[in-house]
């Protein structure tokens, strides 16, 4: 005979699986632990069939080999959905309760029990009355309510509770949920009757409430028992006070004098020295070994610690400060000169605020080691916090005492560490900030870097105001975009371009040589490197704007001199650029191929990188075709869009280029820039997309020793770019010696070096008119005229405001 349950066959014979100590229910899912070799024998049978099993409860959970006459009659067909093997060899199955089920005959002629089953269908539900109601809602009250004291109650069971509205549903949901002896749970289950079943989960909820109402009170009286403490405390406190009065005086311990004496010698403020004594008597009349004893000695611990009153003395000679500042940095101008007029109105105002500076500029030029510097320089304590991947505001303000584990942000712990309260704090990689639900670190070092507010700023942990306006905060970014509005309006931006290879050089002959032979214990004259392997080493090993490349390569030469000086060999070396392959290995740089002739539709193109600058070639090809253009190498929307407006203001002025009007419409034009792998975004390309294009159509060939870099208009203007320095740099690398520039960037050349300037000229241009007689000398092209177009009222535009401009940050 095969039953039928949810569209599930259920046959009359299924394995035996005997449980101890629990009861399955139908519809209910449980994890079972099998560890006896007859109970996995019967999971394995069932997994190789149907997966259907039936599920038994012994009689004596004592029983390990279990007999019929051990075992309920009355179980649940269960489905087994998933199962696990353990290492140990036992299994560890997931099971569905399917229906219920009566245990007509055992037998056991296989390695496990089988049982011939009788299923047991639901009746269905009596009719609605008040009393069936009224029981359905005392069973969900009493439920919930034992659930709330066991702290087992969430909205999901409140809402499933809700749900049903059988009574049998009702009944099993809540006895598998509810801890009960295993016999009543049986007995719950061989109840077919639904209304009865309810009845006697309703008798066996009365029993458990009053079990745990009696769990709970008992909890109630160990907590009580716990405040013990506190009356130990008024025992305490009235020992003392006979003590006093038999003249025994004992109402200041050691650890409360000790605190006494560091509150007065630590000069605080009146408001932090009110707080303190405030604390301290808190402590004073607490039992020592209480909860919030110990955070508040962490707390005085820290206010008498922190440099309230602590100031290091400036060393206001500028001389001096410019000697320390030229011995650790070469060039840099500026940047000493900004350090110099601080000094200066320093020494004639000492009132004048701390400056918050921002050190921007590509990896590895130098920005930290700079801060570092200017502490030096002026006779200050050096702090550094960096910012990088900070995403809870806790870590600037600090967490409140309330936490458990509570500590003042990280403003705070650097003055600690520092001992002053006007270091030099250089908080590193202010661009990579971050945020989540626990704050927004930015927003917290509005308060911070603002001379206006600092002077009273508020640590959460302390809740008293600090004065942060003697600090001289300096932070380092790599690019400014990635900096919120509101924090870069609140600093002093300067800008540390790349070095150029000359300046390298000198660097690595001052600064990194002397450096890494001594940390690599040789002597100076163990290692002696020849300018030409340092260029060699700058141009065929490295790719960057900064020297952190350069001081690794070298680094690398000290310990295979290291290593031969250990093995005992005397002579010095002396590296050469013919020996840099020994040291080294091959170039691992491979510059972009240099252009060997004149050629019509390729134009060199500048790029500003994160690594400084390079040059890129674009390329442009006509073939006959539609009127299609196509856009290759990873270009970026903005050198997209910068594409289609070269392509419409060459068909908006095809008399004066001497193109045909329809010439469009018979060619595809396919642009192309190498390096199909690297993105390449920004709007600077344009002039070169412009000469590039132009010069495909007309078939003219532009200089190879030409770059060009700039923005256009569809009116046929030049606008300015960014990166002026690190794009003329990567033209020099690559040998080229004009660069085409917009007018507008004319005041950048006086910051740039005078031997990149002597090496590399700088052509101005306004609009596309002058590039095209730079680009194109032996072309004569016709003045521009106006398209005949209705007549309009002219318009006098308004000044054009000064914004920043996005630059390539391809290739």
């Amino acid at each position: 005979m095969v039953a039928y349950r949810n569209e599930q066959e259920i046959a009359d014979k299924l394995p035996l699986l005997a449980v101890r100590d629990v009861v399955i229910f139908t519809n209910m899912i449980l994890p079972l632990s099998i560890g006896r070799d007859i109970s996995i024998k019967a999971v394995e049978a069932a997994l190789s069939a149907s997966k259907q099993l039936i599920v038994v409860t012994q009689k004596d959970i004592s029983q390990d080999n279990p007999g019929p006459d051990d075992l309920y009659k009355v179980g649940t067909v269960a489905q087994v959905t998933q199962q696990i093997r353990l290492p140990d060899g036992r299994l560890k199955i997931l099971v569905q309760g399917l229906i219920k089920a009566r245990v007509i005959k055992i037998s056991s002629k296989e390695l496990y029990l089988n049982a011939s089953i009788e299923v047991i269908e639901e009746p269905p539900s009596p009719p609605e009355s008040v009393e069936l109601e009224a029981l359905m809602r005392n069973v969900r009250e009493k439920s919930q309510r034992i659930m709330s004291l066991r702290e087992m109650l969430s909205d999901e069971i409140i809402g499933l509770l809700e749900g049903l509205d059988t009574p049998g549903h009702l009944a099993d949901l809540v006895i598998s949920n509810i801890q009960v002896k295993t016999a009543e749970a049986q007995r719950v289950l061989e109840t077919i009757d639904p209304a009865e079943r309810l009845a006697i989960v309703n008798d066996i909820l009365s029993q458990e409430l009053k079990v745990t109402l009696m769990q709970a009170k008992l909890d109630s009286e160990a907590r009580e028992e716990m405040d013990r403490t506190q009356r130990e405390f008024y025992l305490r406190e009235q020992m003392r006070a006979i003590k006093k009065e038999l003249g025994d005086d004992g109402s200041h311990d050691d650890e409360t004098k000790e605190y006494r004496t560091r509150i007065k010698n630590a000069r605080l403020p009146k408001i932090v020295a009110t707080e303190a004594a405030r604390q301290l008597a808190r402590l004073e009349w607490m039992h020592s070994d209480a909860a919030e004893a110990a955070i508040i000695r962490s707390y005085l611990d820290w206010i008498v610690e922190l440099p309230w009153s602590v100031t290091t003395r400036d060393r206001l000679d500028l001389r001096e400060a410019k000697n320390v500042l030229d011995a650790d940095h070469y060039n840099l101008e500026k940047v000493k000169d900004r350090i110099l007029e601080y000094l200066a109105v320093m020494k004639l105002n000492r009132r004048q605020k701390g400056p918050i500076i921002c050190f921007l500029g590509p990896p590895g030029v130098g920005k930290t080691s700079l801060g570092q510097s200017i502490a030096r320089a002026m006779g200050r304590k050096f702090v550094r916090f960096s910012l990088g991947g900070l995403k809870d505001e806790a870590e600037i303000r600090g967490h409140r005492r309330t936490y458990i584990g509570a500590l003042p942000g990280r403003i705070i712990q650097g003055l600690k560490t520092a001992g002053s309260n006007n270091p030099v704090f250089m908080l590193d990689e202010v661009d990579k900030i971050g945020s989540d639900f626990r704050g927004d670190p930015a927003s917290a070092l509005l308060e911070v870097l603002d001379p206006e507010q600092n002077a009273h700023f508020s640590d959460h942990y302390l809740n008293l105001p600090f004065d942060l306006s003697n600090v001289m905060f300096i932070t380092t970014a790599n690019f400014i975009d990635s900096i919120p509005q509101a924090l870069e309006d609140r600093m002093e931006v300067i800008h540390l371009s790349g070095y150029t290879a000359e300046e390298k050089v000198a660097i690595a002959r001052k600064h990194l040589l002397p450096r890494l032979i001594r940390d690599h214990g040789l002597k100076p004259g163990d290692l002696t490197v020849q300018d030409t392997a340092i260029s060699q080493i700058i141009s065929g090993y490295t790719e960057e704007a900064g020297l952190r490349g350069l001081d690794r390569k070298l680094a690398a030469i000290c310990r295979k001199v290291a290593r031969k000086v250990a093995e005992g060999q005397i002579r010095p070396s002396r590296i050469s650029s013919g020996q840099l392959t020994k040291f080294l290995g091959p170039p691992e740089v491979l510059p972009e191929p240099e252009r060997r002739a004149d050629q019509s539709g390729v134009v060199t193109g500048l790029a500003w990188t994160e690594s400084g600058g390079d040059i890129m070639y674009i390329e442009v090809r006509t073939m006959l075709g539609k009127g299609n253009l196509s856009l290759t190498g990873q270009l970026g929307d903005v050198m997209k869009e910068s594409a289609q407006t070269v392509l419409a203001y060459i068909r908006a002025h095809t008399q004066e280029l001497g193109l045909a009007a329809d010439f469009f419409e018979n060619l595809d034009i396919h642009i192309h820039v190498p390096a199909g792998s690297i993105p390449k975004e920004g709007p600077s390309a344009g002039v070169a997309l412009l000469s590039a294009l132009l010069s495909a159509l007309i078939d003219r060939p532009t200089p190879k020793n030409l770059a060009m870099t700039g923005e256009i208009t569809l009116r046929g203007q030049i606008l300015a770019i960014g990166g002026l320095k690190e794009k003329a740099l990567a033209a020099l690398r690559a040998r080229i010696t004009k660069i085409i520039i917009p007018r507008q960037n004319q005041k950048d050349l006086a910051e740039l070096p005078q031997t990149l300037k002597r090496q590399v000229e700088f052509l101005l241009v306004d609009n596309i008119r002058e590039l095209l007689a730079i680009v194109f000398p032996d072309c004569q092209f016709q003045p521009a005229r106006p398209f005949s177009q209705p007549s309009r009222p002219r318009l006098r535009p308004r000044p054009r405001p000064p914004r920043r401009r996005t630059q390539i940050q391809g290739q």
